[in-house]
């Protein structure tokens, strides 16, 4: 995932540099991804220009257009988006979404609440679907917002049309195994897994979980020895009493 560097001085947050994606795209053999405002399609005509594997549709940049999101069929590039719920999920595969992401925290904090409430909302309500009548689906598609047909489609299978990745707070490799026992396909990982001393053992974690999500040992094996490595993240300092300070 390429992010346009912080510039301290704050105002609009857009696409990455082309230039920087380039220069990534020759320094990696992985899957490039960068993100465009939502609505903005001249960002992503420029990124599918430079050959970028994917693009997110990010609403964690400053939006383009409050009203309409990108008509992804006129692209080639695959591209990802955000949801919090069943309804915002299909409208954006009806939009041509490759891959669907759940919203979760734009601060790095470490904090995994918002995008565990937003699995279990999308899961949750695959669940309710599942149980319904067919008579039933077409008022239940109207109550989200969705397309009937892919409403229809997801209760067939059972789960969304595209693939399903967790975005926002996941720190551990116990982070991403939930998402996966919550019925995710994967997870995305923040650049707040660099802030440790050790990036290579956390992310080798998180990658095995998502592997092994179902096996306790490997969880075990995965989760040990990042205590360092984990440090301030989730912690709110003024809720956090410290030991060892005054005399109480």
């Amino acid at each position: 995932m390429v992010s346009e560097p912080p510039s301290g001085r704050g105002g609009i947050s857009r696409m990455p540099d082309p230039s920087l994606v380039k220069e990534i795209k020759r320094a990696v053999s992985v899957p490039v991804l960068a993100r465009v405002r939502v609505g903005h399609f001249v960002e992503a005509q420029i990124l599918e220009a430079i050959d970028v594997d994917y693009i997110d549709e990010s609403e964690v940049l400053a939006p383009a257009d409050e009203d309409h999101f990108i008509n992804k069929h006129n692209f080639g590039v695959p591209f990802v988006c955000g949801c919090r719920n069943l309804g915002e999920a299909l409208r954006r595969v009806r939009e041509g979404a490759a891959m669907i992401r759940t919203q979760g925290e734009i601060v790095a904090r470490g904090c995994i609440a918002e995008t565990v409430r937003n699995v279990r909302s999308v899961m949750g309500e695959i669940r309710i679907l599942n149980n319904m009548d067919e008579d039933e689906v077409f008022a239940f598609a109207k109550k989200i917002a969705a397309p009937y047909d892919l409403v229809v489609q997801a209760k067939q299978m059972g789960r969304l049309p595209v693939v399903l990745f967790a975005g926002g707070g996941i720190v551990t490799p116990a982070d991403a195994a939930l998402m996966m026992q919550l019925g995710c396909d994967g997870v995305f990982i923040g650049n707040e897994v660099f802030d440790c001393d050790d990036p290579y053992k956390r992310v080798r974690g998180i990658m095995q979980a998502v592997r092994h999500y179902n096996d306790p040992q490997v969880l075990v094996e995965s989760s040990s020895g990042l205590e360092d490595s984990m440090a301030e993240l989730n912690l709110n300092e003024p809720r956090i009493e410290q030991f060892g300070r005054g005399s109480e």
